[in-house]
């Protein structure tokens, strides 16, 4: 499978979207929907490397998964207000390479 650039994975998201008459959701309803998904990631990721092991009954979900929706959910937040990810993407880690340049103990690149 092809690799795809940001952008071309927000313009699949659109496309997809598009199709139906309901469209986006609310910025609001979206960020409902964002926090659900990150709670799901948290009871996958507690359930591989916490203390609470699943139930035989649950389904059978993966940290990738749930990764995958939250990436799904964060394209359909940002196409819906207009924001290039990969803009948003260039912009924080200009943040971090400046701002947060001397923060954290480098690796010796020797």
């Amino acid at each position: 499978m092809q690799e795809k650039t940001l952008a071309e994975l927000q313009l699949e998201v659109d496309r997809y979207i598009s199709q139906f008459k309901e469209g986006y959701f609310s910025p609001l309803a979206m960020l409902a929907r964002m926090s659900e998904e990150v709670g799901e990631l948290a009871r996958e990721v507690n359930h591989a490397y916490g203390e609470k092991p699943k139930k035989s009954s649950e389904a059978d979900n993966s940290i990738e998964l749930e990764l995958g929706d939250i990436l799904f959910i964060t394209m359909c937040f940002a196409n819906s207000l207009g924001i290039d990810l990969t803009e948003a993407h260039n912009k924080v880690m200009h943040k971090f390479n400046t701002r947060d340049a001397n923060r954290w103990t480098k690796k010796d690149t020797e």
